[in-house]
């Protein structure tokens, strides 16, 4: 039986229309840069995995492939890595100065890229608090005083950090980001344990971030760490 020639070209264009690609036009200032080698890496459970590269030739670089989902990466120089990059389809630009690195035009790495931004202010009004302390005292200002009126003040900045890293984690709890920011908090604690605030945040996620790999493991190390803490703890007892 012949095939339709219209159900035929409709069949081609649908799968066109669901082919997804990026394609990402970079530029640096950073003259050393030149002839160096940029690469996209993605993390997988047995370590990181190339996704594709580029020369930087006269300040700039190119790279552009198909996906078959949104891949979170990162962007490194030689072995060194240097900002996260979420692939998904789109044209996505990468300016690096001297100064800074930014990465947009698809939205996933505008939200990302406007995390980073937070993130840097805060860091940076965080230790100007450190310099202001230090002209405090310079200044002849009581030791005691200037401790409790600066502490105050990096409590609230870190009260407000906190908030915000939280919310954003539950607003991509659905997409790449969200595991992947939570894992950068949880990258900050000494050992994988469930704070209150990571308690509040997998009460609230949907069960598809619990399944991430790297959420996976940090809950169930988590876990792990809080028997032998009990462990520990009901033994100094009956020893006592």
């Amino acid at each position: 039986m012949p095939v339709n020639k219209t159900l035929l070209l409709l069949f081609c264009v649908l799968i066109t229309s669901c082919t997804r690609s990026y394609k990402i036009c970079g530029h640096s200032s950073v003259s050393r840069m030149d002839g160096h080698v940029l690469y996209l890496k993605t993390l997988q459970d047995d370590g990181w995995m190339n996704i594709d590269s580029a020369d930087i030739v006269h300040g700039t670089f190119a790279m552009s492939g198909s996906l078959d989902s949104i891949v979170m990466t990162m962007l490194y120089i030689g072995d060194t890595p240097i900002m996260p990059v979420v692939l998904e389809n789109g044209n996505i630009s990468i300016d690096i100065t001297d100064k800074q690195i930014r990465v947009e035009g698809t939205p996933l790495n505008n939200a990302l890229n406007n995390f980073i931004h937070k993130h840097n202010m805060l860091d940076a009004q965080i230790a100007d608090l450190e310099r202001e302390e230090a002209r405090m005292i310079m200044d002849g200002h009581d030791y005691d005083s200037v401790k409790r009126k600066l502490l105050a003040k990096n409590d609230a900045l870190l009260d407000e950090f906190n908030t915000y890293v939280q919310n954003f984690i539950l607003e991509h709890s659905d997409d790449v980001l969200g595991p992947n920011i939570f894992m950068m908090l949880c990258s900050s604690l000494p050992y994988p344990f469930i704070t209150p605030e990571i308690r509040n945040i997998l009460d609230q996620v949907p069960l598809s971030f619990k399944k991430n790999w790297m959420v996976r493991d940090f809950i169930r190390e988590a876990d792990e760490n809080q028997k032998l803490i009990e462990e520990n703890a009901r033994m100094s007892a009956n020893n006592n």
